[in-house]
């Protein structure tokens, strides 16, 4: 069973605004938009939107997890030291 993180520690409070999901998302549609809009080549466009997807994927969807599950085993850690000390 995996320690849950707390309802009040939110990943996002933790970044600049230009880290924030909106920004990664209108930063990542804006550079594939904006090859497509220069040059009108479809290959262009994919080798611009297959690294910056991932890109996007990575830092909206699997960092945010990476961070809380770090959280909850320190969390879980900080928990142990505090039982052992009692």
């Amino acid at each position: 069973m995996q320690p849950q993180i707390p309802d009040s520690v939110d990943i996002w409070q933790l970044k600049p605004w230009w880290c924030q999901p909106w920004s990664i998302v209108l930063t990542g549609t804006g550079l594939i938009l904006g090859s497509w809009l220069l040059i009108h080549t479809v290959w262009v466009t994919l080798l611009v939107a297959i690294p910056v997807l991932i890109w996007m994927n990575y830092f909206v969807l699997v960092y945010p997890k990476l961070i809380a599950q770090s959280i909850a085993a320190q969390l879980k850690i900080e928990e142990r030291e505090d039982e052992t000390n009692l």
